[in-house]
């Protein structure tokens, strides 16, 4: 979708809920409404987008250029290092008419010191979250963007099989997390969406590790959590290997989470919901008596933000629609013993799903 529509769909959907505008700030959502990219710093920089009125900039002198890059006209407000932002919000402001409207915002990006501005020079100014509305253009990818998720997966994918001989007992969580983002860098990725995980034995038993300087050694179970990206779409992946042979359990426990990821990933179709896929999952870990040791959400969106709408939890009955992209990712934690996890790229076609992730999902043993 060009993002000239992704902007009129934009307004459309700020003047149906009855918004003035919609505020947003350095990160994903102004690069997919804009094609532009700030960093969000002490230098305040803000977008607005107005139905019926001409998209306005609040920007540094020095990046003045930059909107110039943008697929439509924009109002420019800028402000000096010397001078500060107030007078150029107090500009923008009354260009766009914000005083006393409803401003739409990122309620998980926008700061204190942007709306600290809006309140100063908006007076009577009351915000909204603009989250769900910006979701509903986001969520379904086009053919442009699936090609840029196919190329992160890929790249991910690449890196890890480079990965996996490097790995023996003996080396450290943290050297092997470094091995893999220098083999994630050779195959091509942009930014990473997070640092990868490397969690060995009993560190597998936490769903959000960090790499620690822990030796891995023979009988661990070893959960390897990374991703790639390409054309600032991210990729979010997790395999589960066995380091020689390990305890009766914990093969039960990557059996009942490799099923877990089938049912998941056969229960998501359109018009199925995320509250569908949890369900499905979930069932096939409950019944193999780890349900207790499950203790997050199926998946999650994925897109330009590794974790974005929709959901596949409990409690969520939005029906999946052609284009929404998530993971599936089920896991069993076992607190002071291990964990395994099996996490999958997803999309919905018009007859089903496909998995954009390919690697082998069976039970897999390592050399010592």
């Amino acid at each position: 979708m060009p993002i000239s529509s992704r902007l009129q769909r934009l307004c459309d959907l700020a003047a149906r809920r009855r918004l003035t505008a919609v505020a947003v700030v350095p990160g994903p959502n102004m690069v997919y409404l804009t094609g532009l990219q700030f960093h969000l710093s002490e230098r305040p920089t803000v977008a607005l987008f107005a139905p019926g009125r001409t998209p306005a900039i609040i920007l540094p002198a020095l990046e003045a250029d930059k909107p110039d890059g943008a697929p439509f006209e924009m109002q420019k407000f800028t402000y000096t290092d010397e001078a500060g932002p107030g007078a150029a919000f107090g500009e923008a402001c009354a260009a766009l008419g914000l005083r006393g409207g409803a401003l739409g915002v990122e309620g998980r990006r926008m700061r204190v010191l942007e709306t600290q501005l809006l309140d100063a020079c908006a007076p009577g100014i009351r915000y909204e979250i603009a989250e769900p509305i910006i979701a509903q253009l986001r969520m379904k990818k086009d053919e442009a963007e699936l090609a840029h998720m196919r190329q992160a997966v890929d790249i991910a994918q690449r890196a890890l099989s480079a990965t996996l001989p490097f790995i023996k007992a003996g080396l450290t969580e943290r050297e092997i997390a470094s091995e893999l983002q220098i083999q994630l860098l050779r195959a091509g990725t942009g930014e990473m969406p997070f640092q990868p995980i490397i969690a060995g034995g009993p560190n597998g038993a936490l769903p959000h590790a960090f790499v620690t300087d822990r030796k891995v050694r023979p009988g661990d179970l070893i959960t390897i959590d990374w991703g790639a990206s390409h054309g600032g779409y991210f990729s979010d992946l997790t395999r589960t290997y066995a380091l020689g042979e390990i305890d009766p359990e914990l093969r039960r426990a990557y059996d009942a989470v490799q099923q877990a990821n089938a049912a998941g990933r056969a229960a998501a179709k359109p018009g199925a919901t995320g509250q569908d896929v949890d369900r499905a999952a979930r069932a096939v870990i409950e019944k193999e008596g780890f349900g207790q040791y499950f203790t997050h959400r199926t998946g999650h969106g994925l897109g330009l933000e590794g974790h974005e709408e929709p959901d596949m939890k409990e409690g969520e009955t939005m029906p999946l629609e052609t284009g929404m992209t998530f993971t599936v990712e089920p896991g069993v934690y076992i607190r002071g013993k291990s964990g395994a996890r099996i996490e999958d790229d997803m999309v919905i076609t018009p007859d089903g799903a496909e998995s954009l992730t390919t690697l082998s999902r069976d039970f897999t043993q390592l050399d010592e």
